[in-house]
């Protein structure tokens, strides 16, 4: 997707290098391809801006995918024949930045982006070399698509989910599109207005900024410190300043 002239302008002038940053994008559509996604067509702005300033992006399409249904590291060793997740989680671990991409149906996140979550949460025991929550010193955000209500609703969930699990989420982490209530045109449809629409250009925009440059921070600090959230240490008796009951 080109960007404009004034988010061209924009990239051109940023005076911060983020080509070490990696940036995945995990698009719940419930669309096969190859049959067009809106969905995809507003994270296509996001990736340009991303990509404009030197940060590697991937894509995955989750529905292309075979994905097994529940809350393990590998649904494999609890009776599914097949599971792909343990080759995305690869991706969504070599990721600094992740943005959860949906459609909304019924006001909900699509079934897909639920699975996702779910899996996501299948590997947030795992921890990091320093003890911590293998998902902490990332960032995360989200994009909605739809033409009906729920945008909102649907940030809510999924960015609440991607912090509960570990992920930072930065001011204004959100972006999405919605048209008219009932039928009517999607995103991409000709003469919908989507993506000329100024309120989500401007979001989509400052989400993706606002991505780029904590996860900046967060390289350049080496993550969130290791004190006080260390899972290993709590396991292994230490208490961080929490009154310890053994010794009142």
């Amino acid at each position: 997707m080109a960007l404009t002239a004034k988010l061209d302008a924009l990239a051109d002038s940023s005076k911060w290098d983020f080509s070490d940053l990696r940036a995945l994008f995990i698009n719940c559509t419930l669309k096969k391809s190859p049959e067009p996604s809106n969905t995809q067509g507003l994270a296509d702005l996001a990736i340009s801006i991303m990509e404009k300033n030197g940060v590697g992006v991937e894509v995955i399409r989750a529905v292309d995918r075979d994905i097994a249904t529940g809350v393990y590291s590998d649904m494999t060793e609890h009776g599914w024949d097949h599971d792909e997740w343990p080759q995305i989680h690869e991706q969504v671990m070599a990721a600094d930045i992740l943005v959860v991409c949906t459609p909304i149906w019924l006001g909900e996140k699509s079934s897909i982006c639920t699975k996702v979550i779910e899996r996501l949460y299948g590997n947030s025991h795992l921890l990091n070399d320093a003890g911590q929550y293998a998902y902490y010193g990332r960032v995360g955000g989200c994009l909605i698509t739809g033409n009906e209500d729920g945008v909102k609703h649907c940030a809510m969930n999924i960015l609440y989910s991607l912090q509960h699990l570990g992920y930072v989420i930065p001011p204004q982490a959100d972006a999405g599109w919605i048209g008219e209530a009932g039928p009517g045109p999607s995103y991409l449809d000709p003469g919908s207005g989507g993506p000329e629409n100024d309120f989500t250009n401007r979001n989509t925009t400052f989400m993706t900024w606002n991505l780029l440059h904590l996860a900046r921070m967060l390289k350049d600090i080496g993550g969130i410190p290791a004190h006080g959230n260390q899972r290993s240490e709590w396991d292994a008796g230490c208490r961080f300043d929490f009154p310890n009951p053994d010794y009142r």
